[in-house]
Parts: C-alpha cells; structure tokens; sequence
C-alpha cells in the first residue's frame, strides 16, 4: 500500500489496522485545505490547468515515483487506485491493470453544491470546478482497465458519463464485528453526524442542521443536544457551534463511543456521491437514522423500515422528535438496520466480490496485451507465501475508521 499521512496523523496506526498488509509505505504529505496558506496558489495553478483543484492538490510526486517503481519490479499484479484523486499519481496503461475505485461520482458532488450554493462568485466557482472535474472523471474512467462504483447508480451514471470505460459496482461494507451495539446507556435527546469536517459536503450538511433543522427540534424538544464527531472543523462550524450550542469534538481516536450514546443518528448531507459508509457504521451499532434522500442515495435501504427519508428542514425535525419520544420505534430500526447490514454489507462479502473484480481486471488486460501469455487467474504471479499483493497508491481521507484524518 502506497498512502499518505498528514502532520496530525499516526502512520503507524494504519499498520496496526492492517496487520496483514504485506508492505505500507506512507510519505508525510499534507494536502493544501481551504484556510492553508498554500491553498489560494494550488487553486490558482489548478485554474491555469485542465485540472480541477481536487485533483491538482492530490498530485504528489514521491507517490507517483514510489508507485511507479513497484510496479517496475513486478511487486504488484493489479494497482488500485482509491479514489478518483489518487489517479494523479498512477501510470495507466502500463505494465499491470489499474482499477479505480470510485467511491463517488466526484462531479456530481460539486455540481449539486453549486446548486445550492447562494452567494454568486463561490457559485461560478463551484461551476467551474464541476465542468473539469467532469471532463477529468470521463478521460481517467476511461484509461483505468476496471472502474468500480459503489452503487448501482453511481455505475448507471459513470458508465453514461465515459461509454468507453468498463465500469462495475460492488457496495461499500462495514467491519460488523468493530461497529456492532454497545451497552452504553444513551443520552436522552442527543443526536450526533460522524464525518470529516474538511469534507465540504459534510459542512454544508452540519451547518444547514444546525441553522434549518435544529431550532425546529428544539421548539418540542428543548433539551436536544447535537454533536458533531470528525476532524478539522471549519471555523464556519466552530462560529455555528459557539452561537447554537453545538458539540464538536475535532479528531477523535474512535467514533464509536459518541455513535452509541446517541438517540438518533442524522444524515442531512444535501450534497455528496457515492454512498455513505457512515449510515451503515450507525446502523451496525443498531442506531435509528433519519437522513436525506441524498445521504441515503445508492443503498438499498427501505425507508420506514431501516431508516427514515427527509428531505426539507420540518419534515427532517418532526421524524427526529418523533424518534426521539419512540424509544420502541427506535429500536424496531435499529434492529432492522443492523440485520440489513450483518446479512448483506459485511466485509468478507464485500471483499470477495471485490477480489474477484481484481482478478477480472487482469485477466482482461493479460489478454488485451499479451493473448499467448493469458493468466486465467491472480495467483500465478503471487509473491511465494503472501495472499496475494495489491498495491493501493494513495488513500482518500473520508473513510478513516477512527476519524483521526476522512
């Protein structure tokens, strides 16, 4: 694994996680954030480029070497490319099949916060950005041998989006065994979000809770308490927080503890893609959800049963009172949620259909580039003794288990 850790994270922690990982390399690499000084200049060169500057500010040259060297010296049969980002930094169409793993369709993300966005400038940049990352999407789907989408729409709208690409899509899943229910004694009226807080989705989606959807809870709910778990909150948040009484906590070592003294866990993204890993993490942990119909898109969730759709601020604050007053209609969706997840989203499922996209990768590009030399399987060219290597170059921070990123 080829990755990348910032000045406030633990590079050993992602050993520890992954024990059975036959090498992790991660170079110190902190990426330019809206607020670092070093952001204004990569926006401005990603302007004078064809690249967006989501996909500018990822191009670290140590990765691409590193990355590029590995598979020079056959230590990799396939390279995953996690995340439309880590892209900058892969040879494609080289010596081993490349497969994308597209956790989002990462234009549309922009493309719905322009939608929303009120104030005109960040509006045409938002336009801006979504029009060439769009472009960028396209060309990378493209040259990647396999692209793998995380739901059924997202493929429908990558495979529309580059006809010429082959596309997939295999769920994300959820470590059942790490997320599952806590005899943690709830808190009445605590509602609680987990994400990253330098995602701009997920500050969008706290900020619109906060100043839309939370004064209307408290009006029946006086005691409401909100807490927002993740890293680098914006000091947009921290400004709302201060004025509406908001918990925020910044990195924490483990979401689990604030996950399991909530109530009801809220998903008010109004923008975003892909699918969200965080809903089945509190539906693991038996939690009532109540979210939008954009931060529950791409499961296959069944609204009333594992968990209750909003999509506009009174409907979003009456289910979360109503939730809040039903601890037995709290439980019926918890239940339902952590069976949903426990018989169809966990990991050794995900990651069986996942290897076998691996496999279909190479075998098409053993017999795109070389017929006489086919490879009907992975295993032929496995390093003696290891279960198969696969090189991941580069990690999207929106993911990280303990949230210390992502």
């Amino acid at each position: 694994m080829v990755t990348t850790h910032g000045l406030d994270d633990d590079p050993s922690g992602l050993s520890r996680q992954l024990p059975d990982c036959h090498r992790i390399h991660s170079i110190p690499f902190a990426v330019p954030k809206k607020g670092d000084r070093r952001f204004p200049l990569a926006l401005a060169r990603s302007w004078l480029s064809a690249d967006p500057v989501d996909l500018w500010k990822w191009r670290v040259g140590q990765v691409r070497e590193l990355v590029t060297d590995l598979i020079a010296d056959n230590t990799a049969d396939v390279c995953v490319s996690d995340f439309l980002f880590a892209a900058a930094n892969v040879p494609m169409r080289g010596k081993v099949p490349v497969v994308l793993f597209e956790h989002n369709v990462e234009y549309l993300i922009w493309q719905r916060l322009s939608a929303i966005e009120s104030q005109p400038v960040r509006r045409a940049l938002f336009e801006l950005e979504w029009r060439k990352l769009r472009r960028r999407e396209r060309a990378i789907c493209e040259r990647a041998d396999l692209t793998v989408a995380v739901s059924d729409a997202d493929r429908d709208r990558l495979a529309a989006l580059a006809p010429a690409a082959r596309v997939t899509s295999i769920p994300t899943g959820v470590d059942t065994g790490y997320f599952s229910p806590s005899p943690t004694r709830e808190i009445p009226g605590r509602l609680v979000f987990t994400g990253s807080m330098d995602w701009q989705p997920n500050e969008d989606a706290v900020s619109y809770f906060a100043e839309a959807i939370l004064p209307r809870i408290r009006q029946q709910v006086p005691e409401v308490s909100f807490a927002i778990v993740g890293r680098r909150p914006s000091e947009r948040v921290r400004a709302i927080a201060a004025r509406t009484g908001m918990i925020v906590t910044g990195t924490v070592d483990d979401v689990r503890p604030f996950i399991a003294e909530a109530s009801v866990y809220v998903v008010p993204l109004r923008a975003g893609g892909g699918t969200r890993l965080k809903i089945f993490e509190a539906l693991a942990m038996q939690k009532p959800v109540v979210s939008t119909t954009v931060g529950a898109e791409g499961l296959a969730l069944t609204p009333e049963r594992e968990f209750v759709a909003a999509d506009d601020p009174e409907t979003f604050a009456r289910e979360v009172v109503a939730l809040i007053h039903d601890p037995v209609r709290r439980h019926q969706l918890g239940r339902a949620g952590r069976e949903l997840v426990e018989t169809h989203y966990s990991w050794p499922r995900i990651a069986h259909a996942f290897e076998a996209a691996c496999e279909q990768a190479l075998t098409s590009h053993d017999a795109a580039d070389s017929p006489s030399e086919h490879r009907s399987h992975l295993s032929r060219r496995r390093s003696p003794g290891l279960p198969g290597p696969r090189l991941v170059a580069g990690e999207h921070d929106e993911f990280d288990r303990t949230h210390r990123h992502s």
